[in-house]
């Protein structure tokens, strides 16, 4: 599997604030798969970090594209690969 980031800033936080619980479910979903390394909010509150595994880009760009934080507009994604340092 390869990891990919998704950095996810806040655009919107009245939308945000009203889908969190949406985001949280959705995310949820790909947890309970083993299909997310790690996820949390930035502690300055401008949005947050998901990090998945997938077999390819556009797999990771599909989950990371259908967010409902990103479908919504309440956040900006962007996604790159990402290496942990830590074996």
């Amino acid at each position: 599997m390869i990891l990919y980031a998704a950095i996810l800033k806040t655009v919107d936080e009245k939308k945000d604030m009203e889908i969190l619980d949406i985001h949280k479910a959705y995310l949820q979903k790909f947890i309970d798969e083993g299909k997310i390394f790690a996820k949390g909010p930035f502690t300055d509150h401008s949005g947050g970090l998901v990090i998945y595994k997938a077999n390819s880009y556009e797999e990771a760009k599909e989950m990371a594209e259908n967010d409902p934080a990103v479908l919504q507009k309440s956040r900006t994604l962007v996604l790159k690969e990402w290496r942990s340092n830590i074996e």
